[in-house]
């Protein structure tokens, strides 16, 4: 079979997503303390092993093959193409797929940063993206309950969901919120507890996430025109959420911060990414600073409901992703001169179709995220013990430093204290 140019780009769309899961490990390792830097890094890293195998066993076959259990998930039996009747076409699709997988579970970690067991995060990741990344992911774009033929999408309309605004965003961001509660606060937690160790790694790590993000959102475009909407949107909603999550900085804190423009971008990103195909560039603009300054207020509310959501998973990726996914039944272009969002006059229909998909979403990976965590709380054992978290988990879980000065060693968490290196074990 001939390469077309259309197989190109989605290899190349594939290399750039499959970038962005070390552009993460970069964007969390900056944002966590210096003891937990490593295994922050390695959290994500360990996702693209753990993925990448599920993904050929059974994942793939999972979000595409014919439906089974009623239109929950596909077929886990599936040829995934192992055999020469594959095409090249069917191959780089696979791998495609494969990237989003292995991104939306990483983006996971960051809410349970500093406490987390390292084992019990292998053992969480293959199930996870078994029974719940690759159900959701039939079930909006295989043919599942949420698609247009499905049950839910027949009675109440098909969501709009180009690259993942209810499959990797809400979906990530719901599990974090369970983990968080499910692991509980770290140790002194409390406003001011916690602040990032690296801030130019968060923002080489923020660059990589916005330049492997064209890919993700442009890999599946369906022709020139549609490419090219995308790729603007890309560009235009996280610069519009960066300067709404440095305004409310301004306004709230009396300055903007490094760190608030690299989660605004990300916030941006989060939001732009279900919407890319369907929003001229001004509604782009509009989502994007509504993403941008309402994640900003959102990262503080883990301070009011009390639940220690370390990297803001929650406030970025959940609250972002509702917004990017909910402002379709707004902002969406009609298509043709057919329907459209409330905006353009296309009626309540597809707003209804957004809010329930996003509702079935928010159910549906709480109550088996919190079964899954449940399960490896009480086996595995989720959280490291009190005297590990305090020596922090990259000696504990790793016998590693992400910092040697001199030979005394590495500097402890809050840079106060040499690490000697029998502490490491070396």
């Amino acid at each position: 079979m001939e390469l077309t140019a259309t197989d190109v780009w989605v290899m190349v769309s594939a290399a750039l997503v499959l970038l962005m899961t070390p552009g993460l490990a970069f964007f969390y390792g900056g944002m966590a303390r210096a003891k937990a830097a490593l295994n922050m890094m390695m959290m994500s890293f360990v996702s693209i092993g753990l993925v990448g195998v599920v993904w050929v066993l059974w994942g793939f076959g999972m979000t595409s093959a014919p439906e089974i259990l009623g239109g929950l998930v596909g077929d886990p039996t599936a040829d995934l193409g192992l055999s020469e009747h594959v095409g090249t076409g069917d191959l780089i699709g696979i791998g495609y797929a494969a990237t989003f997988a292995i991104i939306t579970v990483a983006l996971i970690s960051g809410a349970v940063a500093d406490r987390t067991r390292f084992s019990a995060w292998v053992a969480f990741v293959p199930v996870w993206v078994t029974l719940v990344y690759c159900p959701l992911a039939y079930m909006v774009w295989g043919g599942g309950l949420l698609s247009a033929d499905g049950a839910i999408g027949r009675r109440f309309g098909e969501a709009i969901d180009f690259a993942g605004g209810t499959v990797v965003h809400i979906n990530a961001g719901v599990a974090a919120l369970v983990l968080v509660y499910v692991l509980g606060r770290r140790a002194g937690w409390a406003r001011g507890f916690h602040r990032p160790h690296n801030v130019p790694l968060v923002m080489i790590g923020a660059a990589l996430l916005w330049f492997g993000w064209f890919g993700f959102n442009g890999g599946a475009a369906g022709s020139t025109g549609e490419a090219a909407l995308i790729w603007v949107n890309t560009l235009v909603a996280p610069a519009a959420a960066m300067l709404g999550w440095l305004l409310v900085e301004r306004v709230r804190d009396g300055r903007p911060t490094s760190l608030g423009a690299a989660s605004g971008v990300v916030a941006g990103l989060v939001a732009i990414t279900p919407a890319c195909a369907s929003l001229s560039p001004l509604g782009s603009l509009a989502l994007g600073a509504v993403a941008g300054a309402g994640a900003a207020l959102a990262v503080g509310l883990k301070y009011r409901f009390g639940y220690d959501d370390a990297l803001d998973v929650v406030g970025v990726h959940l609250v972002a992703g509702l917004i990017g996914t909910v402002g379709i039944g707004f902002l969406a272009m009609p298509v043709d001169g057919v329907g459209g969002g409330l905006f353009y006059g296309g009626g309540i229909e597809q707003l209804t179709a957004q809010v329930v998909a996003t509702v079935f979403t928010v159910a549906f990976t709480g109550v088996m995220t919190l079964l899954i965590a449940l399960a490896i709380a009480r086996t595995v054992g989720f959280r490291v013990s009190a005297e590990d978290e305090e020596r922090g988990v990259d000696l504990s879980e790793h016998s590693e430093l992400a910092y040697e000065f001199g030979p005394l060693g590495g500097l402890s968490a809050d840079g106060d204290r040499a690490v000697s290196k029998d502490e490491v074990g070396v």
